[in-house]
């Protein structure tokens, strides 16, 4: 399958800041057919998309939590029913909290330990390379993203996390550039250095660094394009 064949939705909201750059490299470096999805539109059917995104900024102004008022818009629902058919939805950032908020993942995001808006390249440690968002990266792999965020301090109750961890729903951890996963890698106060799970049927799946930031040379990092060739992988191999 050619990659312009893939068709990718992109979700936007007031306050989106991510989605022209999530646009631009699946366009322009993945060579996928994507489009973006309005807030407001309450879609009957998402099934034309190969795979949908929920893209970082400051959704609504992150008013009352960040993601809650987006979580509430026309097209999660349509999101939701996408979703439990099995079609693939990646969060990124404030989309990992708006699938937070809309009880597509569990969990909670509480603000940065430091209290403080954290801008910084971190690394990731893959512990799953069985979904779609993985199934290009070799297992162990330390991938280097940046973050951007004030609230990414993920939390779960302790039955949350060993479910997590039973269904190898924790994709990957912030780990220092050699793998050792560390208190002084964690960038946010994240519960057991959890930086992005699934679901656990794998389909759906939120990560708070940015791999459309990372998906280039020119960056600084291409470590970010694994999870998009992981996904046009895994629509062509179905």
């Amino acid at each position: 399958m050619d990659n312009k064949k893939i068709k990718a939705g992109i979700t936007v909201f007031p306050g989106s800041n991510c989605d022209a750059d999530v646009y631009r490299v699946l366009n322009s470096v993945f060579g996928v057919n994507a489009s973006f999805i309005w807030h407001k539109d309450e879609i009957k059917d998402l099934k034309k998309y190969d795979f949908i995104v929920i893209p970082g900024g400051f959704s609504y102004g992150d008013y009352l939590r960040s993601g809650a008022l987006a979580a509430r818009s026309p097209v999660m629902q349509s999101v939701k029913d996408y979703a439990a058919k099995g079609g693939i939805a990646l969060g990124i950032c404030n989309g990992f909290q708006i699938l937070l908020e809309a009880g597509l993942l569990d969990g909670v995001m509480l603000a940065n330990r430091s209290l403080k808006f954290e801008c910084k390249d971190v690394y990731l440690k893959t512990l799953n390379t069985e979904t779609p968002f993985t199934c290009a990266v070799k297992k162990g792999a330390v991938l280097k993203m940046p973050i951007a965020h004030h609230d990414g301090n993920y939390f779960a109750t302790e039955s949350l996390i060993s479910g997590l961890g039973r269904k190898k729903s924790v994709i990957f951890k912030y780990c220092d550039e050699k793998g050792g996963i560390t208190a002084g890698s964690n960038p946010n106060g994240s519960i057991l250095n959890i930086a992005g799970i699934s679901n656990a049927a794998g389909n759906v799946m939120g990560l708070m660094p940015h791999p459309e930031r990372s998906s280039e040379k020119i960056l600084g990092s291409e470590d970010g394009g694994w999870i998009f060739k992981s996904i046009i992988k895994y629509i062509k191999e179905k």
